[in-house]
This record gives C-alpha cells, sequence and structure tokens, in this order.
C-alpha cells in the first residue's frame, strides 16, 4: 500500500529512531565479537562468513520502515555505527564512514519510491541496496588486497543476499511484530498494519 508522509521530523520520530540506533549500536558492538569468534568456522571459504553481516545493517532498514521519513534509514545506520564506535569497536572509528555508507543504500530504495511504499518488496530492496553499499565500502577499504574473483566478488554477492535476507525481511517481520503490539501506533507502520 503507497503512503504519503509528513516529510518533517516530529520530535517522537527522533527519539523513536534514536532508540533504535542505540540499542542497534550495543549489538554492533556484541556483534563485532560473533564475527571474530566465528572466522575459524568459514576458513574453508572466507567470503562465506558474510552471512552473517545483515544484522550490521538492520536498523537502516528497520529505521527507514517505521520513521518513513526521508533520512531514517540514514540517521539510523549512521547513530548505530557511532554507538558501535563509541563502545570500543575493534575497526575503530572507521566504522562511522561505513554506516553513514551502509545507511545511505536503504536510504535511496526507500527514496527511489519516494517514500510512499514500505510493503515487503520495498523493505527486501532496501536491504539489498544496503548490502551493496556495504559490499562496495569493504571491497574498496577492507578487502582491496584481496582478489577479486575468489574472494571479492563473492564476498559481496553473499553480503547483498545476506543482507536482503536478515535486513529485509528481517526489518519488515520486526515492524510488523512491534505493530502488532501496539508500540507503534504513533507511526504510520502502526495505524497500517496489514500494509507493513
Amino acid at each position: 500500500m503507497a503512503t504519503s508522509t509528513n516529510p518533517r521530523w516530529r520530535t517522537i520520530d527522533i527519539i523513536i529512531a534514536s532508540v533504535i540506533a542505540v540499542a542497534s549500536g550495543v549489538v554492533f558492538w556484541a556483534w563485532n565479537y560473533v564475527w571474530s569468534a566465528t572466522e575459524g568456522a568459514f576458513a574453508f571459504f572466507p567470503p562465506a562468513q558474510t552471512v552473517l553481516y545483515g544484522l550490521w545493517l538492520l536498523p537502516a532498514v528497520l529505521g527507514g520502515l517505521i520513521i518513513r521519513k526521508p533520512g531514517a534509514a540514514l540517521y539510523t545506520e549512521t547513530v548505530a555505527a557511532v554507538v558501535s564506535a563509541l563502545l570500543g569497536a575493534q575497526w575503530g572509528a572507521l566504522v562511522i564512514p561505513q554506516g553513514l555508507v551502509q545507511g545511505l543504500g536503504a536510504e535511496l530504495a526507500f527514496a527511489a519510491l519516494r517514500y510512499r511504499s514500505y510493503r515487503l518488496p520495498v523493505s527486501i530492496l532496501a536491504g539489498a541496496l544496503t548490502g551493496i553499499s556495504a559490499a562496495l565500502f569493504d571491497f574498496f577499504v577492507w578487502n582491496s588486497e584481496y582478489a577479486l574473483g575468489s574472494y571479492r566478488i563473492p564476498y559481496a554477492l553473499i553480503t547483498v543476499a545476506s543482507s536482503a535476507v536478515i535486513a529485509g525481511v528481517g526489518a519488515w517481520a520486526l515492524t510488523r511484530a512491534l505493530a502488532g503490539t501496539g508500540a507503534l501506533d504513533r507511526f504510520p507502520a502502526g495505524r497500517e498494519r496489514a500494509a507493513i
């Protein structure tokens, strides 16, 4: 279902986007250790580890689906990255521009549809575009020394798939679950339960 929204942010929009971002930043901090701890399990094919990547991209899509305002996906993912960095992410302050680039991917999906559609296919598209932006950032910043065909391309493809499923489908399911509780009644996502 297409919906039009007032592009102006309300105080509650800022508060909820910030809550999502801060909670996600704490999850990121913990997920960083899960990533490090699972490296050995993927030694057979290291790019396969990116099946775990989508969790880092979830707040971008979730923020966009709930807030439904221009900049929500970008804001939520970037603030989550800042919180992760402040908590001591092992990759340092580089996670901040990385979060900005990742949030931009989801933002582009919502913007392409003029912030008017928030159905499952749009959420999957937002997840996939967030994965593409993440893979491109990693392609040049973290993985530039690795072989193109045997590492960087499989890494990118698996990242996009993980993001479409975990960030795209996952954020849509989480939004639906939250809407079902009434927690989102002050947002279009809560008032249009059948459309999300």
